[in-house]
């Protein structure tokens, strides 16, 4: 699909955002990396956010630093999930429901990346398609009530990496049992999510549902994500290729950012970086692969998600 241009040469960039007071943003993912910049973001604006991480040791000493630079009156605060178990997400968004009276915007923004071999969650997933795509799946589900009641958004932090690995969703074997790979799981992961968040768009738009559903990815960007997962080798080649190719991981937020504030967006597109294959450069609408707008495929992949994570919604 061709991409259009809509911000002009320098592409969109935090300095298009006003106040944000009063509103209120969930980041999965937020005590480091993409997460935690766009946090940053939205704290220097004046909203306040609620980080959705696994751990309070790395969670306290993220909220630490944020208010050290913004103030301790900044309104940042943590709720324990872990999207690799699913009672844990159940868990976790009720909390969110207790605290949180106003939702402006959901970030799904945590994710687990090239695991050097095959693991499986408590709940019987692949690792990445469960913690990538099942989690949050599950996640916005049990909160799109509060997100709609706000008029809110729900952005989905995709990767380049859907249309590099089969192009598809491979239901025969979703746990790549038979032939498992770094690669194609986590590309398929990441698929699995793009093709969500466009199917959620279509149902929402269709209902007529005051929620806007918006998908970006961060390109390369120099985070953590490999760090716990990758194979050593890996991790080496990143380390090496980071420096040349990357860009920051404050800039890797922005589009995320974007996605939950900007008005300018439209439904079946793909924002993020838009030189060098998409991987550094300006932030903008991106090509995207017919292969994340696979309505039968998605379909099949909605009902199949409903069934796994024991939760029935139709927004």
């Amino acid at each position: 699909m061709i991409a259009t241009k809509n911000f002009g040469p320098k592409g969109w960039t935090p300095e298009r955002l006003g106040s944000l007071v009063g509103k209120t943003y969930v980041v999965t993912g937020a005590n480091a990396g993409a997460g935690f910049e766009a946090t940053r973001v939205f704290l220097s604006k004046g909203a306040s956010v609620v980080m959705m991480n696994r751990s309070a040791e790395k969670s306290a000493a993220a909220i630490a630093n944020l208010k050290q630079e913004f103030g301790s009156d900044a309104d940042v605060r943590f709720v324990r999930m872990d999207l690799a178990v699913l009672d844990s997400v159940r868990a976790a968004a009720e909390e969110v429901l207790e605290k949180v009276s106003q939702l402006d915007g959901l970030l799904c923004n945590a994710a687990i990346a090239q695991v050097a071999n095959q693991e499986i969650t408590v709940d019987g997933f692949e690792s990445q398609l469960g913690v990538n795509h099942f989690g949050h799946f599950l996640l916005c589900g049990l909160l799109f009530d509060r997100i709609e009641a706000s008029a809110g958004r729900i952005v989905v932090v995709g990767s380049n990496a859907y249309k590099m690995g089969l192009k598809r969703i491979q239901f025969e074997d979703l746990n790549f049992d038979k032939n498992y790979t770094a690669w194609n799981s986590y590309a398929q992961s990441k698929l699995a999510q793009m093709m969500f968040a466009y199917e959620l768009q279509r149902r929402v738009e269709s209902a007529g549902k005051n929620v806007t559903v918006q998908v970006c990815h961060p390109g390369a960007s120099r985070t953590n994500l490999l760090k716990d997962t990758a194979s050593t080798f890996n991790k080496i080649v990143w380390s090496i290729l980071s420096r040349i190719v990357a860009q920051s991981a404050e800039k890797g937020s922005w589009p995320e950012v974007m996605c939950a504030t900007e008005q300018e967006v439209a439904s079946e597109k793909l924002y993020g970086p838009t030189k060098r294959a998409e991987m550094v450069g300006p932030i903008d609408e991106c090509p995207l692969d017919e292969c994340a707008l696979d309505r039968e495929a998605a379909t099949k992949l909605w009902t199949l998600s409903e069934q796994k994570t024991s939760l029935t919604w139709s927004p």
